[in-house]
């Protein structure tokens, strides 16, 4: 038996042996009487057995016609989804991917290096940044504005999100350069506790209270000086006078303009980069892009942590 049997022709063969009769086959498939029934009589040369019995009134399947239909249309529906499913996987490729921040995670030139992994496995995606305020800490993911997010750990409702830490950084302070700590070399925390502090929006949640250090006050409540939403306000608030802030290392550069300084502080924990996706969003475009800031982070070594990512990251 032949075997170099095509798509086309099990398709004529199926529509023959449900309509069974060739006119009305024909009109099914948008081809003519004459077409279909050469198509139909190749296909029984091929297989080395008559499929239909020819009727005045129409035809009727003959027993090989019978055993083959069956067959055929597995054959049929296993086709359409894989055409289904190179489709999504085209479509996939040229989709653009959202990727929210607060503030720039320009750290080493890591940008560049998770957009070469990614484009490595999707050149043709199209990688849009959003800048997302302050006042939404998980920088978009949360109402589904942005597909991943660079945010600063932890983040309210931790169990809705997958993460890979990217960076790991002390936390300094920011003060007016008038400031009376800001002579020395370092600062221990215990000497901030009565300071006007600023602080994220109280919709920050618990990010609010990651960068008023709420774990090192041992119970003592902070001053709030002014509350901050975006790099501007927080240099304006500094030069000011209204209150000093914490800030990642990283982030240094943003506000250490004229009038204000950083200092290294003791007695509180790093703050921590990580680009999060949601745990429920399984897509490979999604997928591809946290698994590419996994590996530039390994190919980095130590200086950043991977962080928990969702099973099959």
């Amino acid at each position: 038996m032949g075997m170099d049997v095509h798509g086309r022709d099990l398709r004529y063969f199926v529509a023959v042996a449900e309509e069974l009769h060739f006119t009305r086959a024909a009109e099914r498939l948008y081809v003519s009487q004459p077409a279909l029934s050469k198509q139909i009589r190749a296909l029984e040369r091929r297989l080395g057995a008559p499929l239909f019995v020819r009727e005045p009134q129409g035809v009727r399947l003959t027993p090989a016609g019978e055993a083959l239909l069956p067959h055929a249309r597995r054959v049929l529906a296993a086709w359409d989804e894989a055409a289904t499913a190179v489709e999504r996987a085209k479509t996939e490729q040229a989709a653009t991917l959202v990727v929210g921040m607060s503030t720039s995670p320009a750290r080493g030139g890591l940008l560049p290096a998770i957009r070469s992994r990614f484009t490595q496995t999707h050149p043709a995606a199209t990688v849009r940044l959003r800048q997302v305020g302050w006042e939404d800490p998980t920088a978009g993911l949360a109402d589904g504005s942005v597909d991943v997010a660079f945010v600063w750990l932890p983040v309210p409702d931790q169990d809705r999100y997958a993460h890979v830490v990217v960076a790991e950084e002390p936390r300094l302070v920011a003060l007016p350069e008038a400031h009376p700590l800001a002579a020395r070399e370092t600062v221990h925390f215990a000497e901030l506790l009565d300071e006007p502090f600023l602080a994220l929006p109280p919709a920050a949640g618990v990010l609010r209270d990651h960068w008023l250090a709420l774990d090192a006050r041992g119970g003592r409540p902070p001053r709030i000086g002014a509350e901050i939403a975006g790099t501007d306000e927080t240099y304006e608030a500094l030069v000011d006078g209204r209150g000093v802030c914490l800030v990642a290392a990283g982030n240094a550069p943003l506000i250490s303009l004229g009038g204000v300084v950083t200092r290294p502080v003791d007695g509180v924990s790093p703050s921590r980069l990580a680009l999060a996706r949601r745990t429920d969003d399984r897509r490979p475009l999604v997928r591809d892009y946290v698994r590419a800031a996994r590996e530039v982070v390994r190919a980095a070594g130590p200086r950043a942590a991977p962080g928990p990512v969702a099973e099959g990251e």
